[in-house]
C-alpha cells in the first residue's frame, strides 16, 4: 500500500534536506504546503526531490494549513511530520510494516519523541515521554482549526509504533525567542477569539507556577542547565501569551467605548 508524507513549511532550508533524505526510500509521494518561504526551501524541494508535490498557501494557522496538506495527499496512509523531525531506523521499519500490512491493528498510530535542544537530549520536564499521532489513514482524521496548538481529531484508538522520532527543536537562542514571540502572539489571538478572560494575578503567578511545574514537579532539574533554560523560557512564554491577551482585551474595551484607535 502506498504512503504519502505531508509537511507544512516556512523557511526550512536548514531542516528539510535532513528530513527528506531520511524518508525518500519509503514514501511514494511527498506533499509540501509552504507559506511562501523567503529562503531556499522551495528550490531545494522542487529541484532535488522528484517525489515532491510542492504547493504554496497563505498561512492562516497551523490547523488550517495541515488540513489543506492532508486534503492534497492522494494515498490512504499519511505520515505527517514537521520539517525538524527525523525518524530513526526502527521507526522507519515500523512504518513500513504497518503500511504494507493487509490488516493493520490500528488506523492511527502514535510515535514516541526524542526531543533535542541543540546537542542536548532532553529526558525530563515533560519532554521525555511525549507521544503524538503521526501515521494514520487519511479518512479517519482531521486537524482542529486552531491557529496554534492544533490537535488531531479522530474517533479511532491509536496504536504505538516501535522506534522514535528525533525532534530538533531550536538551532539557537535567537531562533527560540523568535518562535516564542510568534507562538505567544498566535496563542493570545486564539484565546481572545474564544472569549477567554485574564486578570493581573494570573499574569503574575502563572509564569512562576509554570517554571516550578516543569523544573521541579516534572523533574526537569535532572537534565541540568539545559532544562533550567527550557523551564525559564516556558515561563516567559506563559507570561507573554497572557500579557498579550490582557492587552487585546483592554484595547477592545477602549475601542468599544471610544471607537477604533488609529
Amino acid at each position: 500500500m502506498a504512503l504519502s508524507l505531508a509537511i507544512i513549511t516556512h523557511n526550512e532550508e536548514e531542516n528539510i534536506i535532513r528530513l527528506l533524505d531520511s524518508l525518500t526510500d519509503i514514501v511514494d509521494e511527498i506533499v509540501i504546503v509552504d507559506s511562501f518561504s523567503t529562503d531556499n526551501t522551495k528550490e531545494i524541494c522542487t529541484k532535488q526531490y522528484p517525489q515532491v508535490r510542492f504547493f504554496e498557501k497563505k498561512f492562516n494557522g497551523y490547523g488550517e494549513q495541515k488540513n489543506h496538506a492532508l486534503n492534497l495527499c492522494t494515498h490512504e496512509w499519511v505520515l505527517f511530520l514537521d520539517a525538524d523531525e527525523v525518524p530513526d531506523v526502527d521507526l522507519k521499519r515500523s512504518i513500513q510494516e504497518v503500511v504494507s500490512s493487509a490488516n493493520p491493528a490500528f488506523n492511527v498510530y502514535k510515535v514516541r519523541y526524542n526531543n533535542h535542544l541543540g546537542i542536548h537530549l532532553i529526558r525530563f520536564g515533560g519532554w521525555g515521554s511525549v507521544f503524538r499521532e503521526r501515521l494514520f489513514r487519511k479518512q479517519y482524521v482531521r486537524y482542529s482549526d486552531d491557529k496554534v496548538h492544533e490537535f488531531l481529531i479522530t474517533g479511532q484508538k491509536a496504536g504505538i509504533l516501535e522506534g522514535k522520532l528525533d525532534h530538533y527543536t531550536y538551532k539557537s537562542i535567537q531562533h527560540h525567542v523568535t518562535k516564542i514571540n510568534k507562538y505567544s502572539d498566535m496563542m493570545a489571538e486564539k484565546m481572545f477569539e474564544k472569549g477567554k478572560k485574564i486578570n493581573r494575578f494570573k499574569i503574575i503567578v502563572s509564569p512562576l507556577f509554570e517554571f516550578i511545574k516543569v523544573f521541579i514537579f516534572k523533574l526537569g532539574f535532572l537534565d541540568g542547565f539545559p532544562r533550567f533554560y527550557i523551564a525559564k523560557t516556558m515561563s516567559y512564554y506563559t507570561f507573554l501569551k497572557y500579557i498579550k491577551l490582557y492587552e487585546k482585551i483592554r484595547l477592545a474595551e477602549i475601542e468599544k467605548k471610544y471607537g477604533k484607535i488609529l
